[in-house]
């Protein structure tokens, strides 16, 4: 299965824009928008929504939700990816790498994996 990704509220609604430009078939979408979680969504029920919904995270969020993902992996909860945005990080840099995880890895690959972006 291809890697889906979900944007924190943090991030630019740009960032959907460059990605896509790489490849226009890819699932990538943002909270805030229908269908997915809205605003202000509480960072537990975010995690839960990800494990649900076998999406990948792209967030800048180190402030609070540190303390939640410890929450939820302590309950046997997964994650389906999480990334760490570089602070500083260029939207096409980060657009670059979340590109290359979705063309060259499996959804499977990422599981309860923390990593920093751009690479």
């Amino acid at each position: 299965m291809r890697v889906r990704f979900l944007l924190d509220e943090n991030e630019s609604p740009r960032l959907k824009l460059a990605t896509l430009r790489y490849n226009p078939t890819m699932d990538i979408v943002r909270v805030g928008k229908p269908s997915e979680p809205p605003l202000g969504t509480p960072d537990r029920d975010l995690l839960r929504y990800l494990e649900m919904s076998e999406r990948a995270i792209v967030t800048s969020n180190r402030a609070s939700m540190p303390g939640h993902i410890t929450a939820h992996l302590s309950t046997d909860g997964h994650l389906w990816g999480f990334f760490w945005v570089r602070p500083d990080a260029s939207i096409g840099r980060i657009a670059r790498d979340l590109y290359l995880v979705w063309e060259v890895s499996e959804a499977e690959e990422w599981l309860d994996q923390f990593n920093w972006i751009p690479f």
